[in-house]
């Protein structure tokens, strides 16, 4: 089993904290404020970068995992996990409601914002992790829901030099009050392989 270390939300970092952010024993209950996103311009024009994410430090040769739960059920509803760069360079991936159904995908953002998903109605109420790998000049993503087996759902750039943090992410872009019970948070050593199962 890959070695993982459990990061304490306190020792974290909110980039635009939330209204409401509770520790609950080993959980971490987060509530959405109003009209919250992360999107550069592609096809709406606009940009956003008020969402929430709780953030640690996502070296070359690490991954991060996080755990949560969440009832998307207002469009564009999201949480998940982040990469953060800066303003016009990040990824976010999870769990979206979108098309009247929960989505698994990812936006990867270099300047414009690239968005991939598919549906994942079996997945609605039940816990879900998050896990992105950075290894040399890419982010691998991948996800599962509890104990099923990893999905690969995207391989990403990101420069090797680039200095990024990662952790939990949610927002609520078409209202406010969104709960997103937070389950997990851990790091550890990126994956070995491109196509190898992580839990190994």
């Amino acid at each position: 089993m890959t070695q993982r270390h459990s990061i304490a939300w306190s020792e974290a970092t909110w980039l635009n904290p939330p209204p409401h952010a509770e520790a609950d024993g080993d959980r971490l209950v987060v509530t959405t404020g109003e009209r919250t996103d992360f999107w550069r311009t592609t096809s709406y024009g606009f940009v956003h970068a008020d969402g929430h994410a709780l953030l640690t430090d996502f070296p070359t040769g690490t991954a991060v995992e996080v755990g949560f739960v969440a009832a998307v059920d207002r469009l564009y509803d999201q949480a998940g996990l982040m990469v953060w760069v800066d303003e016009a360079n990040w990824i976010k991936t999870g769990v979206e409601m979108c098309d009247g159904v929960a989505q698994v995908g990812a936006v990867v953002t270099r300047d414009l914002s690239d968005w991939s998903q598919a549906p994942v109605p079996e997945w609605a109420g039940r816990e879900i992790t998050m896990r992105v790998s950075r290894s040399g000049d890419a982010v691998t993503i991948r996800a599962r829901c509890e104990d099923g087996p990893w999905r690969m759902l995207r391989l990403a750039p990101l420069a090797p030099d680039a200095k990024a943090s990662a952790g939990p992410f949610c927002c609520s872009p078409e209202g406010a009050g969104l709960k997103i019970t937070f389950t997990r948070f851990s790091t550890g050593p990126a994956d070995a392989e491109l196509h190898a199962d992580p839990s190994g």
